[in-house]
């Protein structure tokens, strides 16, 4: 009995010490604006930006816990150019034949107050549809599962022939 017990404490050591390796995790490839930009005009796609501040602990949490999961990041890599967008920061980005800048009156970067329509909350998705119609930001922390939805919406294009809360009600997530 002593030699089992031996052999099982063995085997969880080296199962510890040299754990089987997993499949790396997919990671979204977060571009700039400019970069957005040109690819858009080789490829159409929507443009998924994730406006976010460095002191904001939701924006944190959305950061390891949506973006991280793994259909998430694979489905953006799939069907989005993804802009990460800090709201605070101080470099001009070229957009549109326009350069925006920080704006230290409002503590904000000026694309960001353009895209978030002066409402200023984080962590706020906004998504920029093929159809180059008016940005649609999201604010609020989320889920994986809220996110498919958002994701599919857009992507599939139910958003010029279907409203937002009527496409979800429908809409069952595989996440």
């Amino acid at each position: 009995m002593q030699k089992v017990l031996l052999f099982f404490l063995a085997a969880a050591l080296v199962g510890f010490i040299h754990p089987i390796p997993s499949a790396p995790k997919e990671k979204i490839r977060w571009i700039s604006f400019e970069e957005a930009e040109k690819l858009s005009k080789e490829k159409s796609l929507p443009i998924l930006v994730d406006i976010y501040t460095d002191w904001c602990g939701w924006c944190k949490v959305m950061d390891k816990k949506t973006y991280a999961h793994d259909s998430v990041a694979k489905y953006i890599n799939q069907h989005f150019y993804a802009v990460k967008f800090n709201a605070e920061s101080k470099t001009p980005v070229q957009w549109k034949g326009k350069t925006y800048s920080f704006m230290p009156q409002y503590k904000m970067h000026a694309l960001a107050i353009e895209l978030l329509k002066g409402d200023a909350g984080f962590p706020t998705t906004v998504i920029i549809p093929v159809e180059q119609t008016d940005p649609q930001a999201i604010p609020g922390y989320l889920q994986p599962k809220e996110m498919h939805t958002l994701l599919s919406y857009f992507s599939e294009g139910h958003f010029p022939t279907i409203r937002y809360d009527k496409y979800a009600e429908k809409f069952k997530s595989r996440w």
